[in-house]
């Protein structure tokens, strides 16, 4: 397995454009089909494929992620964390933010 904590970030964005092209490929989809099918520009999904994209947002990120089917994989990246005790309230409340005392 990788240590991605080797990578800097456009590396990262490299590495999934890469990681992108064959799941598109899997498919059986063309950067054409997927222009089509997410609203994204064709030059933009070239280039995040080729690695020369710099950044894309990650509201594109998403939307690419559902027209290759792997919109679930959210729950691999972040999944949601069980209730903390620590975090309760004395009223059963949920904490909404963490407050350190000076």
């Amino acid at each position: 397995m990788v240590d991605l904590y080797e990578y800097s970030t456009p590396e990262l964005v490299r590495l999934l454009g890469a990681r992108f092209r064959e799941y598109r490929i899997r498919c059986n989809l063309t950067q054409k089909d997927v222009s089509e099918q997410s609203g994204i520009g064709l030059t933009t999904i070239h280039k995040f494929e080729n690695g020369i994209a710099g950044n894309i947002s990650l509201s594109t990120f998403i939307v690419l992620l559902k027209v290759v089917g792997q919109i679930n994989t959210i729950d691999h990246i972040l999944p949601e964390l069980p209730e903390s005790p620590y975090l309760m309230r004395k009223d059963d409340k949920k904490a909404q933010r963490v407050r350190h005392s000076k």
